[in-house]
């Protein structure tokens, strides 16, 4: 990725300086590099606000109820493992967390969730279907309220941020569910071939 970037950086200063744009291209840098200042600022307060209301959702017990509703769901999705498994409160909570847009706070309990996956996991050198299912649905990123796309569009002076959420909410739903839907029909193959090689 860095030879790209770098690739792209100096090609464009190249083809500038050819031109007769170098001074374009120098200026489109500066306000780039002034711009990305300005959006970095603007996450840290956004990214702060809402990690302290998950926080304070967290200690009044919302993330665990919000997590007790998703429970049954994730039991019938990751049938694989005991329904007794720490893994599925952590699944719950990590996608509660992703819900919000909080990819920082569900870090955490992806993380816990894919180790108790790996302790359920008869054959430890490769991935179980749970945690192909899992790593899948991560990936798709359902989104509820997308926080650092919004406090990007804040960053940048856009007049109406909250515009993308009904568009994140459709696209990361249907991202979701194929996600879902694809790990569920490759899981069904690798078991029907087992059983015919069985």
């Amino acid at each position: 990725m860095n030879y790209i970037f770098y690739f792209l950086i100096v090609s464009s200063i190249i083809i500038g300086a050819l031109n007769g744009k170098l001074q374009d291209v120098v200026n489109a840098i500066m306000s780039g590099a002034e711009l990305s200042v300005k959006i970095a600022f603007s996450l840290i307060g956004i990214m702060a606000f809402w990690l302290g209301m998950m926080k304070i959702a967290q200690k009044a017990g919302i993330i665990k109820f919000i997590s007790k509703l998703l429970r049954p769901i994730t039991k019938v999705l990751f049938n694989e493992i005991p329904q007794d498994s720490p893994a599925i409160g952590d699944i719950a909570m990590n996608f509660t967390a992703n819900a919000f847009g909080l990819a920082n706070a569900a870090t955490p309990f992806g993380i816990r969730a894919m180790e108790e996956l790996q302790k359920e996991n008869k054959d430890k050198s490769q991935a179980s279907n749970s945690m192909c299912l899992f790593l899948g649905m991560n990936t798709a990123g359902f989104q509820l309220v997308p926080t650092t796309v919004i406090a990007i569009l804040v960053g940048i002076g856009y007049k109406n941020p909250t515009d993308i959420i009904a568009p994140t909410l459709i696209v990361t739903s249907i991202a979701f569910i194929c996600a879902i839907l694809m790990a569920k029909v490759a899981q069904f193959i690798v078991n029907k071939k087992g059983g015919c090689n069985d």
